[in-house]
C-alpha cells in the first residue's frame, strides 16, 4: 500500500496509501509489500511527480525493501528522504486507522496482498483476510479518520476475477468467474470498493490490471522462474527446470506501463473500474521458446501432458520438463483483456512489447546470475 505526499509542488491536492500528498506537498500512501513489484515502480513514479510517498510495509527479521532500497536518501544507511516507511499489516485495522491518521494522504494504493494464485490454495483463509477484508479494513480506516470526501483510492484488483472466462476479450461489463481463493478474495474487494463509492460518495477505483511482469517480479511466478532459468542455463549453472501447464495463455503487460494507469484513474472528475491490458495473447510455452531463442537455443518440443519435455535443437539436451505438482486445482487456461475504455477515457496505452519484455527479464537475470549465481 502506498501514501504519498508531495513537499515542493503541490498540483494535486491530494495524498495517496501509497499514502501520498501535494500543495505544499502532494501526499500519498501506498501499501507496498516488498514482494510487489508494482510498488516499488509506482514509488519511482510518484516521486518523480513530486509526490512525498508513505509506504506500508510488514515488519521480517530480515530486510524486506530490496525492490526499494534504491528510492531512499542514503541507501547505504536506509536513511529516508521523500519517501516514507510505517510498519503496518492488513490484518491490523488499528496501525491502518493510526497511519492514515497520521499521513491524512490524500491519495491511497492499495497493492497489498497474497497474490501468488497457486499458493492461495494452501493458504486460503490468510489469503481471503488479507485481501479481501483487508480492503474493507483499508476502506473502513478511511471513514474513520474522516477523510471520505479528501482521499482517492485505488484498490489492485486482478483479471483473475474473470477465471472462467464468459466473453473474449474481457472488459469492465464481463461477468466474473474467478478460479481461485485469490480470485475469489479479489472478488469481495472489487465489490466492497464499489459499495463503498455507491454508499459514501468516496471516489473509490478499481483497476483490473491483466498480467505484468518486469524483471523485479517474484521469483516464485512463472515468468520470473522461466527467466531465471533461461539465465543460468546460459551461464552453465543449471541443465533443466520444471513447469506446470504449458499452454494456459496470458496477456502479457510491462508493470512500469500499468503504475502509470494506475495514477491516471486517480486523475479523472468522476471515479471509474478500469481493465489495463496490452490485448495480446501468448502462452506460457511461447515465453519460454521467446526467452531460449533470445539466448540463442531453439526448444523442440517432445511428447504430451505431464511426459512433454522441451529439447534444445542445437544440443540435444532436455531444458524443460512438466511437473504436475505446478498445475492448480482449478486452471484458468485464457485472459485476454480490451482496454479500449483506458484508451479512451485515460489516454493510456502499453509501451512496452511482449517481445521487450522477455529480452529485457531474460537480459536482467543473466546480469544477476552472473554476479550471484545463488540469488
Amino acid at each position: 500500500m502506498f501514501i504519498s505526499s508531495k513537499s515542493t509542488v503541490r498540483a494535486f491536492p491530494r495524498t495517496p496509501l501509497v499514502l501520498c500528498e501535494k500543495p505544499s506537498r502532494l501526499l500519498a500512501e501506498v501499501r507496498f509489500p516488498s514482494s510487489k513489484i508494482d510498488g516499488s515502480y509506482l514509488a519511482e513514479f510518484l516521486l518523480e511527480k513530486g509526490y512525498e510517498v508513505h509506504g506500508i510495509v510488514r515488519r521480517s527479521s530480515s530486510f524486506n525493501t530490496g525492490r526499494i532500497e534504491h528510492l531512499y536518501k542514503n541507501p547505504q544507511a536506509h536513511i529516508e528522504g521523500n519517501m516514507k516507511l510505517h510498519y503496518g499489516d492488513l490484518t491490523d485495522s488499528t496501525c491502518l486507522v493510526k497511519i492514515i491518521n497520521e499521513v491524512k494522504p490524500s491519495e491511497i494504493y492499495n497493492l497489498g496482498a497474497q497474490s501468488h494464485v497457486k499458493i492461495s490454495f494452501d493458504l486460503a483463509e490468510y489469503t481471503a483476510d488479507v485481501d479481501g477484508v483487508g480492503t474493507l479494513r483499508l476502506l473502513d480506516a478511511i471513514k474513520t479518520c474522516g477523510l471520505i470526501n479528501s482521499v482517492k483510492f485505488y484498490q489492485a484488483s486482478t483479471s483473475e476475477l474473470f477465471g472462467k472466462v464468459q466473453e473474449i476479450p474481457q472488459k469492465e461489463t464481463t461477468p466474473f468467474y474467478p478460479r481461485s481463493p485469490y480470485g475469489a478474495a479479489k472478488l469481495y474487494a472489487y465489490w466492497i470498493v464499489v459499495n463503498f463509492r455507491e454508499a459514501y460518495n468516496l471516489f473509490a477505483v478499481n483497476g483490473i490490471l491483466f498480467n505484468h511482469e518486469s524483471p523485479r517480479r517474484g521469483a516464485n511466478f512463472v515468468t520470473r522462474k522461466i527467466s531465471r532459468s533461461v539465465a543460468k542455463i546460459h551461464l552453465g549453472q543449471l541443465d533443466c527446470f520444471s513447469l506446470g501447464n504449458l499452454d494456459a495463455k496470458r496477456d502479457w503487460g510491462h508493470a512500469r506501463d500499468y503504475v502509470e494507469a494506475m495514477w491516471l484513474m486517480l486523475q479523472t472528475d468522476e471515479p471509474e473500474d478500469f481493465v489495463i491490458a496490452t490485448g495480446e495473447v501468448h502462452s506460457v510455452r511461447e515465453f519460454v521458446e521467446k526467452s531460449f531463442k533470445h539466448i540463442g537455443k531453439t526448444i523442440v518440443w517432445e511428447g504430451k501432458n505431464e511426459n512433454e519435455v522441451g529439447r534444445c535443437k542445437e544440443t540435444g539436451k532436455i531444458h524443460v520438463t512438466v511437473n504436475h505438482k505446478y498445475y492448480r486445482p482449478t486452471e484458468v487456461d485464457f485472459l485476454q483483456g480490451d482496454c479500449t475504455k483506458a484508451r479512451q477515457k485515460l489516454n493510456w496505452k502499453p509501451r512496452v512489447t511482449f517481445d521487450e519484455l522477455v529480452r529485457e527479464m531474460v537480459d536482467a537475470d543473466v546480469e544477476l546470475m552472473r554476479n550471484n549465481p545463488n540469488a
